[in-house]
């Protein structure tokens, strides 16, 4: 693949970047440096190997979702220390200025 200029310009018009043109000429030499790269990979023989689909061989071990039961109101309120039987009481933490 042959980098030039323009694909410089588009490259940056696309990901918002501009360049001057010292960093633009530096630009062109690091891509052309990576393309080299990948198209070097592209000489390797991959007959019979399987594609990757994960970088590790483990899986994710998901627990069943079931509905289990739940602490009743009561437990919930029991360690509280300060309540009204049906809600925490909390401070008051925000006021309002007159």
């Amino acid at each position: 693949m042959q980098v030039n200029e323009k694909m410089v310009d588009h490259l940056a018009h696309l990901s918002r970047l501009e360049f001057s043109p010292a960093e633009k000429v530096a630009m062109m030499a690091d891509l052309e440096k990576m393309t080299a790269f990948v198209e070097k990979l592209n000489e390797l023989d991959t007959t019979g190997v399987e594609p990757l689909r994960h970088m590790a061989q483990a899986t994710n071990v998901w627990r069943p979702d079931a509905v289990e039961s739940s602490m009743t109101h009561h437990d919930a309120l029991s360690n509280a220390q300060n309540h009204n039987g049906d809600f925490f009481l909390v401070p008051k933490v925000i006021t309002r200025e007159a």
